[in-house]
């Protein structure tokens, strides 16, 4: 019989470096999950990535106290500001560009995302990583 599913927890946290500090400690003790298993196994499945990079991670917490988590790729903005070289995106999009990336990057980027993004193929994720292009104030050239 399948283990009963007590909730579900969302994080973002940096490949390589969960720790018991918040966010993670505060979280996952209100749920009454061992923290040190999550981190050691988290930091495990994460440490051939690059280090620092943003996981969405979902966590199932089951009514035993027992837990799963499945781990995402890293978000579209986080590989849209490197292809671009930028620390972040503009403050005001629209009226300020900062950068510009080339459709040949965000064919790359929804490589990596594809089965992360709501899209039928490689084309319509281009143009959802275009529209979060823009909407950072950044171009996109060469579409």
């Amino acid at each position: 019989m399948a283990k009963k599913i007590d909730s579900y927890i969302k994080l973002h946290i940096p490949a390589g470096q969960a720790n018991p500090s918040p966010p993670v400690g505060p979280a996952l003790g209100q749920a009454g999950l061992n923290i040190m298993e999550f981190c050691k196994s988290f930091n495990a499945k994460t440490q051939n990535l690059e280090q620092g990079m943003p996981i969405p991670v979902k966590i199932t917490v089951y009514a035993d106290k027992t837990f799963t988590f499945e781990q995402k790729s890293a978000p579209a903005s986080y590989y849209i500001k490197k292809a671009a070289r930028l620390g972040k995106g503009s403050g005001t999009p629209g009226l300020e560009t900062v950068g510009s990336v080339s459709m040949a990057q965000l064919r790359e980027i929804a490589e990596h995302k594809k089965e992360d993004l709501n899209a039928n193929d490689v084309d319509a994720a281009c143009k959802i990583l275009a529209g979060s292009a823009r909407s950072m104030g950044i171009t996109v050239v060469g579409h």
